[in-house]
C-alpha cells in the first residue's frame, strides 16, 4: 500500500476545496462521478453527505484504499484512464479536483477526457474542473529558498517524509519534484525522487477546449491558496 501512503501524505490533508464540492453536489444531486479519485479524499466526503459516488482512477492500489475506507458508503470504484472510460450511465455532476486534468498529457489528452465527460454528463448537468495556472517557482538546490517543510507521518513503525524540493517551469508546464524518505524502526533509510509534470493550462484555454467538445462554459470559482497548497480555479461547464 506504499502508493496509497504517499498519496495520502502528499494530497490527503488538503481540504480547502471540500466545502465547494459538497455545496455543488447538494445543488445538483447525485450520483456524482469523481475523476481521479485516488484514495477517496473527495469521494468519501460526498458519500458521507449521502450522495452516491462513482470514483474512477487509473491506479487500482489507490482505489483499494478507498474501498477499504468506504465500508457501507455508496461508493463504486472503477479502474479507468480519464482519457478513455465508459461507465454506461450519465451523471448530473462530474468533478475533477486537484488539477487532475493537468496530468493528461496536454491538449490531446484533455480533448479525449472532455469527449468522455460530455458523453457521461446529463442534460442539464455540471462538469467542474479544478486547475492551477499560477505556481510559485522554487528550487532548493539553488540555495535561494529553504523550500516548504516536509509532510511526515509514522505508520506501523515506519516514518514517511515527503519534501517538496522544486517547482520548475518548462515549455509545456511545470515539473513538481519531491524527495521521499522512509526510515524503518531499525533505522534503515531509503530515499527516492518523485517527479510530476503539470500541463500549463489557463481557464480561457480550458473553456475553449470544452466548447470544442460540445460543452457550454458556465462560470468560474476561485479556491484560495492555503499555507501548504496553491490556489485553484474551478472551471464549470454545462451539457
Amino acid at each position: 500500500m506504499s502508493k496509497a501512503i504517499w498519496h495520502d501524505l502528499e494530497c490527503g490533508s488538503y481540504s480547502a476545496d471540500l466545502e465547494f464540492w459538497q455545496t455543488l453536489a447538494g445543488r445538483t444531486g447525485g450520483p456524482v462521478l469523481d475523476v481521479g479519485a485516488g484514495t477517496g479524499r473527495t469521494a468519501l466526503a460526498l458519500a458521507r453527505d449521502g450522495h452516491e459516488v462513482v470514483a474512477i482512477d487509473v491506479d487500482d492500489e489507490l482505489l483499494e484504499a478507498l474501498r477499504e475506507r468506504a465500508g457501507a458508503l455508496a461508493i463504486t470504484t472503477i479502474v479507468a484512464d480519464a482519457r478513455a472510460f465508459w461507465i454506461g450511465e450519465t451523471f448530473p455532476l462530474i468533478i475533477v479536483p486537484m488539477q487532475t486534468i493537468q496530468l493528461l498529457g496536454g491538449p490531446e489528452g484533455r480533448a479525449q477526457f472532455l469527449e468522455c465527460a460530455a458523453f457521461h454528463l446529463e442534460s442539464p448537468g455540471v462538469l467542474a474542473i479544478a486547475i492551477a495556472h499560477e505556481l510559485e517557482l522554487f528550487d532548493v538546490a539553488e540555495g535561494t529558498v529553504p523550500g516548504p517543510l516536509p509532510d511526515v507521518a509514522e505508520i506501523d513503525g515506519v516514518v514517511y517524509s515527503s519534501r517538496p524540493v522544486a517547482v520548475r517551469a518548462n515549455g509545456t508546464g511545470f515539473d513538481l519534484e519531491r524527495r521521499r524518505e522512509t526510515v524503518t524502526a531499525a533505522g534503515e533509510l531509503s530515499t527516492e525522487q518523485d517527479l510530476i509534470h503539470l500541463d500549463r493550462l489557463d481557464p480561457a484555454t480550458l473553456e475553449a477546449e470544452g466548447e470544442a467538445a460540445g460543452l457550454r462554459a458556465a462560470s468560474r470559482l476561485e479556491i484560495a491558496p492555503t499555507e501548504d497548497y496553491v490556489g485553484s480555479t474551478v472551471v464549470m461547464f454545462r451539457a
